[in-house]
């Protein structure tokens, strides 16, 4: 195998990669990757379904194929059941956002992807609050909050990272982060 002593970690986790389709190792390669010192862990509990998740995401610069579609599912459009392309991008600011707040705990979904349908629902009864050209119809924000952290904490650590959107809605009880440009209200 002459890939092997050009990259020795890329070639495991291509060839880990692999097998795990397989389904063989898949148990193995969850404990492997979370062990890898550039992997990167996300925790979710999902307000409106019930649903826990946590998992390796990426591993160094690398996002794992696997690991997007988990979380593209569990951030499906919660009305409709739509799944939407949630960009790692997102992640990859939770992730900083987790480390800037010092938390373990897992950041709890309000509402991910969201269908153009659904959006349109939204805003004529919400009463306003809903953007007609949402970026969570582009899978590019999250509502969330983050058990036992203010919201004025959480807010305020997303503003500081400086890296998209952030939404203060004291009143509903979340934060909104995007990949947007950066801006605040």
């Amino acid at each position: 195998m002459k890939y092997l002593n050009q990259h020795p970690r890329r070639a495991f986790l291509r060839h880990t990669a692999k097998i795990v389709a397989t389904g063989t190792l898949l148990p193995f390669f969850r404990n492997a990757t979370a062990a890898l010192p550039e992997a990167r862990t996300l925790s979710f509990f999902h307000t409106h379904t019930g649903e826990h998740l946590s998992l390796v995401y990426a591993v160094g610069e690398k996002h794992l194929p696997q690991a997007l579609g988990t979380l593209n599912h569990f951030l499906r459009d919660h009305y409709s059941g739509v799944v939407g392309k949630i960009d790692p991008n997102l992640f990859d600011l939770l992730f900083r956002l987790h480390r800037e707040l010092g938390s373990n705990k897992p950041f709890e979904v309000i509402s991910g992807f969201r269908s153009s349908l659904t959006n349109a629902m939204l805003r004529q009864t919400r009463g306003g609050g809903v953007a007609k050209h949402s970026l969570h119809m582009d899978g590019k924000a999250m509502d969330l909050r983050l058990a036992g952290t203010s919201l004025a904490d959480v807010r305020d650590a997303a503003i500081s990272l400086g890296q998209g959107g952030v939404g203060y809605y004291q009143t509903e009880q979340f934060v909104h982060v995007d990949t947007g440009r950066v801006r605040s209200w």
